[in-house]
Protein backbone atom coordinates (compact mmCIF):
# COMPACT_ATOMS: atom_id res chain seq x y z
CA UNK A 1 0.00 0.00 0.00
CA UNK A 2 1.53 3.21 -0.85
CA UNK A 3 0.80 6.40 1.07
CA UNK A 4 1.66 10.33 -0.13
CA UNK A 5 0.88 13.58 2.50
CA UNK A 6 2.01 17.21 1.16
CA UNK A 7 0.82 19.76 3.88
CA UNK A 8 -2.12 21.33 3.65
CA UNK A 9 -3.52 18.53 0.72
CA UNK A 10 -4.91 16.06 3.03
CA UNK A 11 -4.21 12.01 4.00
CA UNK A 12 -4.24 9.79 0.88
CA UNK A 13 -3.38 5.84 0.99
CA UNK A 14 -4.07 3.29 -1.78
CA UNK A 15 -4.47 -0.15 -1.36
CA UNK A 16 -1.63 -2.97 -1.64
CA UNK A 17 -2.38 -3.04 -6.16
CA UNK A 18 -2.78 0.71 -6.34
CA UNK A 19 -7.21 0.32 -7.36
CA UNK A 20 -8.43 2.18 -4.28
CA UNK A 21 -7.60 5.85 -3.17
CA UNK A 22 -8.45 7.63 -0.15
CA UNK A 23 -8.31 10.54 0.56
CA UNK A 24 -9.02 12.78 4.26
CA UNK A 25 -7.94 16.15 5.14
CA UNK A 26 -5.40 16.93 7.33
CA UNK A 27 -6.47 16.80 10.87
CA UNK A 28 -5.14 15.85 14.22
CA UNK A 29 -5.31 12.23 14.68
CA UNK A 30 -5.06 9.36 16.86
CA UNK A 31 -4.66 5.39 16.80
CA UNK A 32 -7.19 3.16 18.58
CA UNK A 33 -7.13 -0.37 18.72
CA UNK A 34 -10.50 -2.92 18.96
CA UNK A 35 -9.99 -6.42 20.33
CA UNK A 36 -13.56 -7.72 19.07
CA UNK A 37 -14.02 -10.54 17.78
CA UNK A 38 -14.63 -9.75 14.67
CA UNK A 39 -12.17 -7.39 14.29
CA UNK A 40 -9.57 -9.71 15.21
CA UNK A 41 -11.08 -12.48 12.53
CA UNK A 42 -10.82 -9.59 10.17
CA UNK A 43 -7.00 -8.50 10.58
CA UNK A 44 -5.64 -11.44 12.26
CA UNK A 45 -4.79 -9.62 15.49
CA UNK A 46 -6.06 -6.19 16.86
CA UNK A 47 -7.62 -3.69 14.53
CA UNK A 48 -5.22 -1.30 14.86
CA UNK A 49 -7.50 2.36 13.33
CA UNK A 50 -7.46 6.09 12.69
CA UNK A 51 -11.41 7.30 13.31
CA UNK A 52 -13.15 10.24 11.00
CA UNK A 53 -16.40 11.52 10.96
CA UNK A 54 -16.77 11.82 7.49
CA UNK A 55 -16.69 9.57 4.66
CA UNK A 56 -13.15 9.85 2.33
CA UNK A 57 -13.08 10.75 -1.42
CA UNK A 58 -12.61 7.76 -3.04
CA UNK A 59 -10.97 6.94 -6.33
CA UNK A 60 -11.82 3.61 -7.77
CA UNK A 61 -14.66 2.59 -6.40
CA UNK A 62 -15.24 0.12 -8.62
CA UNK A 63 -12.66 -2.32 -7.07
CA UNK A 64 -14.44 -1.44 -3.49
CA UNK A 65 -16.80 -4.53 -2.48
CA UNK A 66 -18.59 -3.63 0.70
CA UNK A 67 -19.40 -6.75 3.34
CA UNK A 68 -21.91 -6.28 5.91
CA UNK A 69 -20.17 -7.52 9.37
CA UNK A 70 -23.69 -6.43 11.10
CA UNK A 71 -26.99 -4.69 11.21
CA UNK A 72 -24.98 -1.58 11.97
CA UNK A 73 -21.72 -1.41 10.16
CA UNK A 74 -20.20 -2.48 7.02
CA UNK A 75 -16.31 -3.06 6.06
CA UNK A 76 -14.60 -2.43 2.49
CA UNK A 77 -11.89 -4.10 0.93
CA UNK A 78 -10.22 -3.74 -2.51
CA UNK A 79 -11.86 -6.50 -4.68
CA UNK A 80 -8.39 -7.15 -6.57
CA UNK A 81 -6.11 -7.11 -3.80
CA UNK A 82 -8.26 -7.89 -0.59
CA UNK A 83 -6.83 -4.73 1.23
CA UNK A 84 -9.01 -3.74 4.57
CA UNK A 85 -10.04 -0.15 3.38
CA UNK A 86 -12.70 0.64 6.43
CA UNK A 87 -15.23 -0.19 9.13
CA UNK A 88 -18.13 2.19 8.74
CA UNK A 89 -20.70 2.48 10.52
CA UNK A 90 -24.31 2.52 8.26
CA UNK A 91 -26.31 5.14 10.32
CA UNK A 92 -23.63 7.58 10.53
CA UNK A 93 -20.49 9.05 8.66
CA UNK A 94 -18.01 7.18 11.08
CA UNK A 95 -14.86 5.13 9.24
CA UNK A 96 -12.36 3.73 10.90
CA UNK A 97 -9.41 2.16 8.67
CA UNK A 98 -6.58 0.69 9.27
CA UNK A 99 -3.90 2.89 10.75
CA UNK A 100 -1.28 1.12 8.32
CA UNK A 101 -2.80 2.33 5.42
CA UNK A 102 -1.00 5.59 6.32
CA UNK A 103 2.69 5.99 6.55
CA UNK A 104 1.76 9.39 9.16
CA UNK A 105 0.37 6.87 11.84
CA UNK A 106 3.39 6.04 13.12
CA UNK A 107 3.85 9.78 14.77
CA UNK A 108 0.18 9.61 15.92
CA UNK A 109 -0.56 8.98 19.65
CA UNK A 110 -1.93 5.53 20.37
CA UNK A 111 -5.00 6.81 23.38
CA UNK A 112 -7.83 4.51 22.99
CA UNK A 113 -8.57 0.31 23.21
CA UNK A 114 -12.03 -0.85 23.09
CA UNK A 115 -14.09 -4.18 23.36
CA UNK A 116 -11.33 -4.77 25.71
CA UNK A 117 -12.95 -7.37 27.29
CA UNK A 118 -12.79 -9.58 24.36
CA UNK A 119 -8.81 -8.60 24.20
CA UNK A 120 -7.19 -12.62 24.75
CA UNK A 121 -5.02 -12.82 27.68
CA UNK A 122 -2.01 -13.60 25.07
CA UNK A 123 -0.76 -9.98 24.11
CA UNK A 124 -0.54 -6.94 26.16
CA UNK A 125 0.48 -3.19 24.64
CA UNK A 126 3.28 -1.26 26.56
CA UNK A 127 1.45 2.15 26.52
CA UNK A 128 -1.39 3.75 28.73
CA UNK A 129 -4.45 4.18 27.25
CA UNK A 130 -8.34 4.54 27.61
CA UNK A 131 -10.23 0.98 27.96
CA UNK A 132 -13.82 0.45 27.13
CA UNK A 133 -15.80 -2.99 26.94
CA UNK A 134 -18.22 -3.60 24.58
CA UNK A 135 -21.00 -2.38 26.99
CA UNK A 136 -19.23 0.71 27.21
CA UNK A 137 -18.37 1.28 23.58
CA UNK A 138 -22.22 0.29 22.99
CA UNK A 139 -23.72 2.89 25.56
CA UNK A 140 -21.39 5.56 24.44
CA UNK A 141 -21.58 5.38 20.80
CA UNK A 142 -24.47 2.93 19.46
CA UNK A 143 -26.44 4.18 16.44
Amino acid sequence: MKTSHTPGAGLQAQCLCGAVTLRFPDGEHSMSACHCNTCRRWTGGPFMAVEYHAAPEVEGWESVRIYASSKWAERGFCLHCGTHLFYRLRADEFYSLPAGLFAESAHWPFDLEVFIDEKPDNYQFANDTRKLTGEEVFKNWSP
